[in-house]
């Protein structure tokens, strides 16, 4: 049996606007755990499946990710893996990870991409056995995080590398439900891009009912996501940016989020 067909996952909301995301194997047990924005969150999720947290992976040490991190391992005993990078802020990894880095989860290899722009130490989280990555706070749907350590150039090439990595038809779990915002400023920059526009109504449809908008896939950010789309040539001609570089068509996008 293909570990796809053992594989729970199960988002549920934390603080005001995060997610917290279990990954749970049914054969062996092992339960993972992105990020821990607020452990009785997270307890209550456990409870309410019934499943036991064996590891719990961190995407960055920002605080709206981490401050349920101490409280969390020290009731499941859980193995807590991060970026290297945070080592020093972060007390209670068992082990750390730099780019490429291949961990083992149970049954799940679990690929660690480095995609530094938001923070320094900021990894991505991908398990090509289920097709599921965890891009915490870099790729947003619909949009990216906002560039606080690193700077715009460090920001688009960590981007493009989810591009190259990431198949199509991979489902993307990340820190924040952010979409609606971020699909009315994509349609700022791409407002003739018919797939933006009928994901737009898609999204307002979802939210007004209260659902979320998350997990997305790689192939509806790669047909909609303004930031992930800087290289494509309609944008540089929606921006009237026609010969300039993605790097640059990507600054001015984000500059104008930033502004917005």
């Amino acid at each position: 049996m293909a570990l796809r067909d053992t594989t729970e996952i199960h988002q549920f909301p934390c603080l005001d606007d995060n997610f917290g995301v279990l990954v749970h194997d049914t054969d062996t047990g092992t339960t993972i755990a992105f990020d821990v924005p607020h452990a009785g969150a997270y307890e209550q999720a456990l409870e309410q499946t019934g499943w036991t947290l064996t590891h719990i992976l961190v995407t960055h040490h920002h605080w709206d990710h981490v401050q349920g991190l101490g409280e969390l391992k020290q009731k499941t005993g859980a193995t807590v893996i991060g970026p290297e990078r945070s080592r020093q802020k972060i007390a209670e990894f068992d082990q750390t990870v730099e780019d490429d880095d291949d961990v083992r989860c149970g049954p799940y290899e679990v690929k660690a991409i480095s995609t530094p722009g938001h923070t320094l130490d900021q990894i991505s989280w991908y398990i090509p056995s289920i097709g599921m990555a965890h891009t915490g706070d870099t790729l947003f749907s619909l949009g990216c995080g906002r560039v606080f350590e690193g700077d715009k150039e460090m920001m688009w090439s960590s981007l493009s590398k989810l591009l190259r990595k990431l198949p199509g038809d991979t489902t993307i779990y990340c820190g924040h439900e952010y979409t609606e915002a971020n699909a009315r400023f994509a349609l700022t920059i791409e407002p003739d891009n018919a797939d933006l526009k009928a994901r737009a109504e898609e999204v307002a449809a979802l939210r007004a009912k209260g659902a979320p908008t998350l997990p997305t896939t790689m192939a509806a950010e790669k047909a909609t996501n303004p930031f992930l789309r800087a290289g494509e040539a309609t944008v540089a001609a929606a921006l009237g940016m026609e010969g300039k570089s993605a790097v640059d068509i990507f600054t001015e996008i984000r500059t104008r989020k930033d502004n917005a």
